[in-house]
């Protein structure tokens, strides 16, 4: 498959992609119009920012507890429940006077079942695309979410102006049940991906079991760390420049939609493994240039580059399913998705401590080189392997 015809030809992979489109346009609007309400009421940054990502912070939870479900669960019945739970869980974030705690208690529970519901889409989508196909149909999932975002915050900021918070949180809901809709009327009715009942020990166990085989506990750390070091150096473009880090934030995902294009409609599959290996480095090595505190221009072209190489985690996911056994391609992917958020949190934290006793530019081009080292370390587990390694599963 090479094609944007082909994958869409595919049976439903386009209420798939309907499905992630709106999730992700409800989440943007639906997180900006309720980061702006807490900070009305509250006037605190931090509470504003986590009520903007708490629910992502929370999805290392749901790893952890209610991961197995993904694969223990009909796609339909899952993706119409999570979509309308969201859409139940936005519309009374939209209460009048409903209190703090219950607001932060309602973005939890978003949170766990966030976990579950990345699992079981993306297990979905390995499962409907013939093999090859996997890697262009995350590719444009990857392309709808960071197109949908800059819409998002664009579209939500007009939205805001137009209407109050609380009426942008149910425009929110109202997307959510069109991903519910398009679930249910899109989404054939197939078994679960793995049998039993999905539960904490059986997560656990399963987690183990992924984190066993060396092959896959190398693609993770692939997958995660490098890539959570470098939104650590993201997430100090406020303060490098204050009047200019919507241009570095734009050039961020300008460079992200070119890699994802690349990597999904024109890279060979015979080149991907060297072409991954490039990508991984590319993703870090131009901010060593914030070293010399380059200007506007100079530092988002670096940015604008350094993003394309987060193609590198569509080669990686590639790898990751091709080591995994098709039962548990939801859970795993899920743990894929899970683990790169706490990452890319705990680098956020990282950059912010060295960046308050250093400066910007230079927490930067130490978690750049941080990065780099990294990848380097971890070169020689990702080089091909003769055949997939499928662990018994017991």
């Amino acid at each position: 498959m090479r094609t944007y015809q082909e994958l869409f030809r595919t049976p439903e992979f386009t209420p798939l992609f309907l499905i992630a489109t709106a999730q992700v346009a409800a989440q943007t609007v639906g997180g900006l119009a309720l980061s702006t309400l807490v900070y009305d009421a509250t006037g605190s940054p931090l509470l504003s920012a986590v009520a903007m990502f708490g629910p992502s912070l929370a999805q290392v939870v749901g790893a952890t507890l209610l991961l197995s479900a993904a694969d223990r669960l009909p796609p339909r019945a899952a993706l119409s429940a999570v979509s309308l739970f969201f859409a139940l869980g936005t519309g009374a974030l939209a209460v009048p006077g409903l209190p703090l705690w219950a607001v932060f208690a309602i973005l939890c529970a978003e949170g766990l079942v966030a976990s579950v519901g990345g699992g079981v889409r993306y297990g979905l989508l390995h499962q409907i695309l013939p093999k090859g196909g996997f890697l262009l149909g995350r590719s444009v999932l990857n392309m709808s979410t960071g197109t949908m975002q800059i819409c998002g915050f664009a579209v939500g900021g007009l939205l805001l102006s137009a209407l109050s918070p609380r009426g942008v949180l149910l425009v929110g809901a109202a997307l959510y049940l069109t991903a519910a809709a398009a679930a249910r009327l899109g989404i054939g009715a197939r078994p679960p991906r793995a049998v039993g009942r999905p539960s904490p020990a059986e997560t656990w166990r399963t987690n183990v079991l992924l984190w066993s085989a060396r092959p896959r506990r190398t693609v993770y750390l692939a997958l995660w760390v490098p890539n959570g070091l470098i939104v650590g150096c993201e997430s100090l473009f406020v303060p490098y420049t204050p009047a200019h880090a919507g241009a570095l934030l734009a050039s961020a995902a300008c460079g992200m939609l070119v890699g994802d294009t690349l990597a999904g409609r024109f890279l060979p599959p015979r080149w991907r493994e060297r072409a991954g290996a490039v990508l991984r480095l590319l993703l870090a090595a131009p901010y060593l240039i914030f070293a010399l505190h380059p200007g506007l221009p100079l530092a988002a072209g670096v940015v604008a580059l350094a993003s394309v190489g987060y193609a590198a985690s569509l080669v990686l996911q590639e790898r990751l399913m091709s080591l995994t056994p098709d039962e548990l391609s939801g859970h795993a992917l899920g743990l894929h998705s899970s683990g790169m958020l706490a990452w890319q949190g705990l680098g956020a934290v990282l950059a912010g401590t060295v960046a308050q006793h250093t400066s910007p530019a230079t927490a930067m081009t130490a978690l750049a080189v941080a990065s780099v080292t990294v990848t380097l370390l971890l070169a020689p587990g990702l080089r091909p392997v003769p055949a997939p390694v499928h662990p018994a599963v017991t």
